[in-house]
């Protein structure tokens, strides 16, 4: 090897060294969304990415990789090297897919590091004016008297709305009949339409049409009332102890990303989530600020995973 080699061999080596001493972050980071543009999980990951970008000193390029009800999405970061460069917003989605849909390529307990917690999202129990209830024990009291003739719509097969109709059905020992759509939107409209009487959709999807009287609001499927319709009863307080149906968004690396680089991310996405003005852009757009560390929001997808898996259980729901 001639001297110009090893000087050009050694400059790489100091280079390379120097690289890995730089401090976290030393490049852009990629948020993956793992759903399309302009749901209310890309809404809140553009509300609050500035903010982390300018904590962080580098940008947050957001991707949106949807399909497979979150799973290509996900599956990217989950693969992706543990250096904190890849992350993942997750969804209850997320935590609903381990129990309906077979052969997932990862394993959202083993393969994620959480880094915490960022938001919740109202949904809300709504009813089309024609149907003769007013709160949530006036509907339970209709569905047993007439079983199987009271249809809700949701976002979809196997999405956080279909499945909050599935819990009430277990809970309260009645039956309804699911109509499925292609997101809140398109459900939304044809409850307004009076194609369906009920649906559990998020607030963004269905608060106009409350305010305009074009739907009753009966209660919200969280477990708090909420900061976006606080007037409203949660279904708990409306007749169902213990019900609990909520939409909620957090952060995940790949496993094995160091603790260090976990607990800065933390930090940077806590002080942007308080933030008086991007809590106000959350709200309005119908999510809440619900921080948690990382050890809480493990905690919570563990006993999520469990308590979703007996709904699908009890309403034998398959999606391949």
């Amino acid at each position: 090897m001639t001297n110009k080699q090893l000087a050009f061999n050694l400059a790489l080596l100091v280079a390379a060294a120097a690289a890995q001493a730089q401090p976290y972050p030393a490049k852009p980071i990629r948020l993956i969304v793992p759903f399309p543009a302009g749901g209310p999980t890309d809404v809140t990951a553009r509300i609050i990415s500035p903010k982390i970008s300018e904590a962080l000193g580098q940008n947050i390029i957001i991707e949106n990789r949807g399909g497979a009800s979150s799973i290509i999405g996900s599956d990217i970061v989950a693969k992706s090297p543990p250096d904190g460069y890849t992350l993942l917003i997750a969804t209850a989605t997320n935590t609903i897919n381990v129990s309906l849909i077979p052969k997932i390529p990862y394993d959202m307990v083993r393969d994620f590091e959480p880094v915490g917690q960022l938001f919740i999202t109202t949904s809300i129990l709504t009813a089309h004016p024609s149907l003769p209830v007013k709160s949530v024990k006036e509907l339970v009291a209709l569905a047993k008297a007439r079983p199987g003739q009271l249809t809700y719509g949701s976002a979809g097969n196997g999405s956080p709305s279909h499945l909050a109709g599935e819990l009430l059905k277990t809970m309260s020992g009645i039956d309804l009949l699911h109509v499925p759509y292609k997101g809140g939107g398109p459900a939304a409209i044809e409850q307004v339409a009076g194609q369906v009487q009920l649906a559990f959709l998020s607030a963004p999807a269905v608060v106009p049409f409350i305010k305009n009287g074009r739907l009753r609001a009966l209660a919200v499927t969280n477990a708090k009332r909420s900061l976006v319709l606080p007037e409203l009863p949660t279904i708990a307080e409306a007749g169902l102890p213990g019900y609990e149906s909520e939409g909620w968004s957090g952060i995940f690396a790949p496993a094995k990303t160091p603790a260090a680089v976990i607990q800065r991310l933390y930090n940077e996405f806590a002080t942007a989530v308080r933030d008086n003005d991007v809590r106000a852009k959350l709200i309005a757009a119908g999510t809440e600020p619900a921080l948690t560390t990382s050890e809480e929001l493990g905690k919570k997808v563990r006993d999520e995973i469990a308590r979703w898996s007996k709904v699908v259980k009890a309403s034998g729901m398959k999606i391949d």
